[in-house]
């Protein structure tokens, strides 16, 4: 199996976002016959803007467009997808941020929301961020089966929280993929070693499309350094910056054989993790 992760320099321009994402699949490196799975990053058809534009394009789960077109592409370019997130609508009048994993005919197999929202103050430009203003935190954890391993869902922010790795793979995660949008102070300071250790902890393969550069004329700047890392915390393959794709096979036998030599799940004595209501 072949993964792809797509790094995007997404903007508030949906149209031109899913344009973009439409033209690397295009001229996506592939064999033919042989199954790919794509990752793209975390709000990869809207980033930025303000909260009424986010709910201005969210749907639910049945009608949203923004679902649709991903689910199109899937199938258009005949790849399995972890659609990075959109915005679907939550009861409470804010919207939930969504990843979707489509099959290579469309077919939505999983879903995940955002479990810890982004309420933090960070060094940069935009400086406090306040992601529950406009998202509702999800209320489950997400592994999906599929014909190539089992895939678990997290986004970004999720990466600093061990338990819901640790939850992911006791419940049969082979794969992690993890859509971001780390911004390039938090990024360059823990991007890489979070990733890094959430590979190792859990014994998965971390597959973390980022988002990269300056968005919407300099408001916002991202980290990048999207990159898959085996389950001995290796980076396989990564794209410090700029747009495009970062590729690579991988081989569940060498997963397997991390695991029966470091039987960490065995030996763990702490309480399996419990999502709090």
């Amino acid at each position: 199996m072949q993964i792809s992760l797509l790094q995007c320099q997404s903007s508030k321009d949906v149209a031109a976002n899913l344009a973009f994402i439409d033209s690397q699949l295009k001229v996506l490196p592939r064999v033919k016959a042989e199954p790919q799975l794509v990752v793209l990053p975390e709000c990869s058809l809207m980033f930025g803007g303000r909260e009424q534009q986010q709910l201005a394009i969210a749907g639910d789960d049945q009608t949203s467009e923004l679902k649709k077109s991903l689910a199109g592409l899937a199938k258009r370019h005949h790849v399995y997808m972890v659609a990075g997130t959109i915005p679907i609508s939550a009861e409470d009048g804010r919207v939930y941020s969504r990843s979707y994993l489509f099959d290579d005919s469309g077919d939505t197999l999983g879903s995940y929301d955002k479990l810890h929202l982004f309420d933090v103050e960070v060094a940069d430009n935009t400086k406090s961020y306040r992601e529950s203003d406009t998202f509702c935190p999800g209320e489950r954890i997400t592994v999906v089966k599929t014909p190539f391993g089992n895939i678990g869902l997290a986004i970004c922010y999720d990466i600093r929280f061990p338990d819901l790795f640790r939850a992911l793979r006791l419940a049969g995660a082979d794969f992690i993929a993890l859509p971001s949008a780390f911004t390039k102070v938090t990024g360059e300071a823990h991007w890489q070693t979070l990733v890094q250790a959430r590979a190792i902890e859990s014994q998965c393969y971390l597959l973390a499309a980022d988002q990269w550069g300056q968005h919407n004329q300099g408001s916002r700047e991202t980290w990048g350094q999207s990159m898959i890392v085996d389950p001995w915390g290796r980076i396989v393959a990564q794209r410090k910056t700029g747009l495009g794709w970062v590729q690579s096979k991988v081989d569940l036998s060498e997963l397997d054989k991390i695991r029966q030599q470091i039987p960490v799940a065995q030996h763990n004595r702490f309480d399996i993790p419990k999502l709090l209501s």
